[in-house]
C-alpha cells in the first residue's frame, strides 16, 4: 500500500457518502455486505495504523464502552420552547401578533413541518465535524450525549459537501420509530421487563444509556428541523437552511411544505391530522415558522418562546372517568405490575375499562387513588393510559404490595435503582402458570392444545410443577381434566411428543432466562450450538457477543447456576428433547441481515417454521412492513402488508420463490 493514510481517508469518505444515500436519502447504492467489507477494511486499517484514527471516523459509531456519565454542556445559543396553539383561531391571534411585530408588514412566507414526538437534541458541529450532541436540559444547558449520538447513523459524523461553517448548531428530534418500538417492547415483555409508555419515551430512556452498545441496538432515528448559533453561515431563509441541511448529508422530515400564506399551512394541518396514522413514526402536530430569517431577527424572542414560530398541537384521544380499583398481575419472573380499572368510557371509538400504569413508580407520579376522576388517552390510538388526575376524590393513597396478590410470598425490589417488584417465591402459581403458558406458546416450544385453561388445570391439580413435567403426563392424568376424552388427550400428548423436536433456539426461549427474548435465543443457539455449552459458558465468553450484552449475561450465568435449573434441564435431557442446533452449512449471502416479513396463508410452511428457517438462514423475520423490509413472502389472502409493501416498492416473494431460496 503507497499511503495508508490517504486510503484511509478514502473509504471513510466511501463510508460517509454511502451512510448518506441510505440513512438520509433511502436511496441506497450498494448491498449490505459491500458496505460491512468497506467499514472491516476501515476497522483494519485503523487498528495496524492507530496514529490515523480519528473521532469522526465511521468505525467510531460501533461502540460498546460503558460512560462513566453525563457531564452539563452549555448551548451557544439557548434552545427555546414553542408556544402551543390548540384550534386555528389561536393560530389566528399568532399570526396577528407576528404581523404586529414586524416594522414592515409585508408578505410573509411560512414553513409548516411536522411535530415529530422525539427528544430535542442540539448538534455543534466546529469546521463540519461532530464536536458535541447535547439534550436540551433547561434550554441554557443540557447533558453531553455525544457518544450516544455518534451510535445514531442518521446523524453524520462529518458534513458533507461544501458552504461548511466554521460553526453551526443543528437542532433536531431523536426518535424511535413504531417498528422499533414494538420490537423493543416485544423483547422487554419476553425478558418480563418494564414497557416503554410509548417511542417518545423509549427514545429518551434509550439516549441517556451509559451503555453505548446497548444504545447502539435500540435504532433511534433522527430529524433536523432548527438552526441554532452559526459563523460563517449564509442562508436567508428557513427553506434554504433546510435545503442546506439536505446537502450536508443532515437528514430532514420530506414532509416539511413551503407555503405562502397561513390559509396553506392550515390545510397543512388538516391535512396531516387526518394522514398521521400513515406515517411510521408518531406526531403530535405542526410547526409553523416564518420563513424569512431577518423576519425572525426582528421579531425575537420571549422569555421563553421565540416569536416567530408556534406549534399547533393535533386534538387529543382523550376522555375522562373513575377509577374503580387499582390491581396487580404477577409476570412469569415474578414483576408484579399495576393495572388500574375504570368506569367505562368510551374514546376514539373504544369502549377502555382498563389502562395500564407501568410500575409503582407511575402511580407515585400521578398521585393516582381509586375514587380518583382521571384523564385518560389512547397513545398512539392503540394503548390506554392514564394521562394525570382531573379530580383527586379518593382518600386512601395505594401501597405497593410487601406479599404477593397470588401465592402471598415475599414482593421485594432486588435492587434500589430497578422500577419493578418481585414476588421471590420460585412456586408462585402465578409466575407457575404464566411459565408454562410461555413454554408452550407458539414462539417457544409450540405445544398444540396446551393453552391458559388447560395449564391453569394442571398446576391446581398439581399435576404440573415445572417443564420437566409436561413430558412425564400420562393419559391417566389428563382424565382428571374437564372436556378431556380420549381424542382429546390422545391430541395433547402428541403435542408434546412433537414438541421435543423443536430447534434449540425455541428450547432456550421457551425457559425464560430473563432478559433473554426470541431473537437473543436464536444469537446463542448459533453461538453455542448445544445447551450444555451454553450452560457452562462464563460470563466474559457471553459478554463478548455483540448482541448479548452485560446484563443478560448475568441473567443467563445466574440462572445456570441454580441447582434447580441443572436438575431441570437433566430431566428434560431425559425426556429426550432437543439440546443441540441444526447447522446451516449452506448458508446464503442473500439472507444475511436481511429483514423479511411473512403475510398470509403458506401451504407448506406453518409461519413459525418459516420464520425459523428464514433466521437459521441469517434473516431477520419483522412484523411490520416499513423501506427498511427487504422483502415479503407473500401466500394466500395476504393483508395490508401486502398492499403497504406495494406502495414502497419492496421486494415480494412467493412460496414457491423462498423455497428456491432456502435451497
Amino acid at each position: 500500500m503507497s499511503d495508508p493514510h490517504k486510503t484511509i481517508q478514502s473509504l471513510r469518505e466511501q463510508i460517509q457518502h454511502h451512510d448518506c444515500l441510505y440513512y438520509v436519502l433511502s436511496q441506497p447504492k450498494i448491498s449490505d455486505k459491500e458496505y460491512d467489507d468497506l467499514m472491516r477494511k476501515l476497522k483494519s486499517l485503523e487498528d495496524e495504523y492507530p496514529q490515523f484514527k480519528s473521532s469522526d471516523s465511521p468505525t467510531a459509531r460501533v461502540s460498546g464502552g460503558v460512560l462513566e456519565g453525563f457531564k452539563a454542556v452549555k448551548h451557544a445559543q439557548k434552545m427555546f420552547s414553542l408556544d402551543n396553539t390548540y384550534d386555528f383561531d389561536e393560530l389566528k391571534d399568532w399570526e396577528a401578533r407576528v404581523s404586529k411585530g414586524l416594522k414592515k408588514n409585508g408578505e410573509k412566507e411560512f414553513v409548516a413541518e411536522l411535530k415529530i414526538d422525539g427528544v430535542s437534541v442540539n448538534l455543534a458541529y466546529i469546521k463540519g465535524r461532530l464536536a458535541v450532541g447535547a439534550t436540551r436540559g433547561d434550554g441554557e444547558e443540557g447533558e453531553d450525549v455525544t457518544q450516544n449520538i455518534k451510535t445514531i447513523r442518521a446523524i453524520p459524523l462529518v458534513l458533507l459537501g461544501g458552504n461548511i461553517p466554521e460553526f453551526v448548531e443543528i437542532r433536531g428530534e431523536i426518535y424511535m420509530d413504531r417498528v422499533e418500538f414494538n420490537r423493543l417492547n416485544k423483547d422487554r415483555e419476553d425478558a418480563q421487563e418494564v414497557l416503554f409508555a410509548n417511542p417518545r419515551n423509549a427514545a429518551s430512556g434509550s439516549l441517556k444509556l451509559l451503555d453505548t452498545g446497548l444504545m447502539s441496538r435500540r435504532r433511534l432515528n433522527f430529524f433536523a428541523h432548527s438552526l441554532g448559533e452559526s459563523s460563517g453561515l449564509r442562508v436567508k431563509t428557513h427553506w434554504e437552511f433546510l435545503a442546506q441541511l439536505r446537502e450536508w448529508g443532515v437528514r430532514v422530515d420530506t414532509h416539511s411544505k413551503l407555503c405562502g400564506n397561513l390559509g396553506e399551512a392550515i390545510e397543512y394541518c388538516n391535512e396531516w391530522e387526518k394522514k398521521r396514522g400513515n406515517l411510521t413514526y408518531d406526531i403530535d402536530g405542526i410547526v409553523i415558522k416564518v420563513n424569512d430569517i431577518a423576519q425572525q431577527k426582528e421579531l425575537g424572542f420571549t422569555s421563553k418562546s421565540p416569536r416567530w414560530a408556534v406549534a399547533y398541537k393535533f386534538p387529543a384521544h382523550q376522555a375522562t372517568t373513575d377509577v374503580l380499583g387499582i390491581n396487580v398481575n404477577v409476570g412469569r419472573t415474578g414483576v408484579i405490575t399495576p393495572t388500574v380499572e375504570l368506569k367505562p368510557v368510551k374514546c376514539a371509538g373504544v369502549i377502555i375499562r382498563n389502562a395500564t400504569l407501568h410500575n409503582f413508580d407511575e402511580i407515585k407520579r400521578l398521585n393516582i387513588k381509586v375514587g380518583d376522576r382521571v384523564l385518560i388517552e389512547r397513545a398512539g390510538e392503540v394503548i390506554p393510559k392514564v394521562v394525570k388526575v382531573v379530580d383527586s376524590r379518593g382518600k386512601e393513597p395505594f401501597r405497593v404490595p410487601t406479599a404477593c396478590p397470588v401465592c402471598l410470598g415475599k414482593v421485594v425490589k432486588e435492587k434500589e435503582e430497578d422500577v419493578a417488584y418481585r414476588c421471590i417465591n420460585p412456586s408462585c402459581p402465578a409466575q407457575l402458570e404464566r411459565a408454562l403458558f410461555h413454554f408452550a406458546s407458539r414462539g417457544a416450544m409450540d405445544i398444540e392444545g396446551m393453552g391458559e385453561v388447560v395449564i391453569a388445570q394442571l398446576v391446581r391439580l398439581r399435576l404440573v410443577k415445572d417443564f420437566a413435567d409436561i413430558y412425564e403426563l400420562e393419559p391417566q392424568d389428563l382424565k382428571k381434566l374437564e372436556l378431556f376424552k380420549e381424542k382429546k388427550i390422545a391430541n395433547l400428548l402428541f403435542g408434546i411428543q412433537k414438541s421435543k423436536r423443536r430447534s434449540l433456539s425455541r428450547l432456550i426461549f421457551a425457559l425464560g432466562i430473563r432478559h433473554v427474548g426470541e431473537k437473543a435465543a436464536f444469537v446463542l443457539a448459533r453461538e453455542f450450538k448445544a445447551l450444555d455449552k451454553l450452560s457452562s459458558a462464563k460470563k466474559e465468553e457471553l459478554d463478548s457477543i455483540y448482541e448479548i450484552g452485560s446484563v443478560m449475561a448475568d441473567s443467563i450465568v445466574d440462572y445456570f447456576s441454580q441447582s434447580s435449573t441443572r436438575r431441570l434441564i437433566e430431566r428434560l435431557e431425559k425426556a429426550g428433547l432437543n439440546f443441540k442446533e441444526e447447522s446451516s452449512q449452506n448458508k446464503s449471502v442473500l439472507f444475511d441481515g436481511k429483514n423479511i416479513v411473512f403475510t398470509g396463508e403458506l401451504k407448506e410452511f406453518s409461519r413459525q417454521r418459516a420464520e425459523e428457517l428464514a433466521r437459521s438462514l441469517g434473516a431477520n423475520p419483522t412484523s411490520s412492513v416499513s423501506k427498511n423490509t427487504d422483502f415479503v413472502l407473500v401466500g394466500k389472502n395476504p393483508g395490508s402488508k401486502y398492499a403497504k409493501a406495494l406502495k414502497l416498492g419492496v421486494r415480494i416473494i412467493n412460496e414457491k420463490k423462498f423455497k428456491e431460496m432456502i435451497k
